[in-house]
């Protein structure tokens, strides 16, 4: 068995990035009862926890709006340019990332969130940033157009989001937990292997998921609009993360990569509950529609569950009601038992 099917439960549950509460301790303590505890992004009344802003938070020249939309002043950035791009490397050859871990600003739970790792004696402990495409296709520059469209600051953004990423899995180690760390990729629907910058991005990430590799992470993606899933499940990563009545069909449609993903070791996680504020749906209905996927897609090794998968909402759940999150929670814990059910030795 792979690393991860020995180290994942089986129809484990967890989340994705972001809760609506407004108090962090409420926020942190929901992340915490799902079978893979998580570092929540509580982004309501503090733009600066919204997914993007807190990735780049740190970055010189840097402003953030209350949508947290964000925006990179060039002249600012260009006079602190060399100092800052010398202190990444400086940090990612000497191994001390602590610098590049989240500040209160960018995440309030991250540090109340070791402690209850460490204090709690978690196995397993996950953590999300939004990932190097989505961050660089979003950002703005100061002239209006996408960060990535600005070469050196293309590069420098992807190296400071290493050296963040990298700081988050060396703490979470630290702690006493197996650090899973999810690159949360929304972005990438607009990925297009013809365009040969999309095609350095896919490196970038490769690189990114053997670095994390090597601290002893187990790396999952997330991406909860459809994409090129082939291009994805050839980048050695853990846990492929889709929303499933979405894309599970279209990823399991693809038996070539799929089964090199499966082959190699990598799971999947179900974004099983729909997020979408407009969704109508019957859990064991969803339920038995992914069930009858995997069966019909895997066959044998599915039944005689070989390929165990994590369950999770579709997305995040900030735009949400706390009503509506702990509701969504509910309902995932339904169809953790209804899978485990339909699932079970005979």
């Amino acid at each position: 068995m792979s690393r991860p099917s020995q180290l994942l439960p089986a129809w484990g549950t967890t989340g994705i990035g972001s809760l609506p509460h407004t108090q962090a301790e409420l926020g942190l303590q929901m992340a915490l009862q799902v079978d893979v505890p998580y570092v929540p992004q509580l982004p309501v009344g503090h733009p600066t926890e919204f997914m993007i802003a807190e990735a780049l938070s740190g970055l010189p020249g840097l402003a953030v709006d209350d949508e947290g939309m964000c925006t990179v002043d060039l002249a600012r950035w260009e006079i602190a340019r060399d100092s800052f791009g010398a202190s990444i490397e400086a940090a990612l050859s000497a191994g001390d990332l602590s610098a590049f871990e989240p500040t209160p600003e960018a995440c309030r739970s991250w540090k109340p969130f070791l402690w209850e790792v460490e204090h709690r004696k978690l196995a397993l402990a996950k953590a999300q940033l939004a990932g190097p495409a989505t961050v660089r296709w979003v950002a703005k520059t100061s002239a209006g157009d996408p960060v990535s469209e600005v070469a050196l600051l293309d590069q420098q953004i992807f190296r400071f989001l290493l050296a963040k990423y990298l700081a988050r899995a060396v703490a979470l180690r630290k702690s006493g937990a197996t650090p899973i760390l999810y690159i949360d990729e929304p972005g990438l629907y607009a990925l297009d292997r013809r365009d040969p910058r999309h095609l350095v991005v896919l490196q970038e990430l490769k690189v990114l998921v053997m670095a994390l590799h090597r601290e002893g992470a187990v790396v999952g993606l997330h991406c909860c609009s459809n994409t090129d899933w082939a291009a994805l499940m050839d980048l050695g990563l853990d846990v492929l993360s889709v929303d499933a009545r979405l894309s599970l069909d279209a990823v399991l449609d693809d038996t070539q990569a799929l089964g090199r993903f499966v082959g190699a070791g990598g799971l999947l996680g179900l974004g099983i509950i729909p997020t979408d504020l407009s969704a109508t749906y019957d859990v064991a209905v969803l339920v038995d529609a992914v069930d009858a996927s995997l069966r019909a897609a895997l066959g044998p090794q599915y039944a005689r569950g070989q390929l165990p998968c994590l369950l999770t909402p579709a997305c995040g759940l900030a735009m949400r009601s706390t009503l509506e999150a702990e509701r969504v929670f509910e309902q995932l814990r339904a169809a953790q038992k209804r899978l485990t059910e339909l699932t079970a030795p005979a």
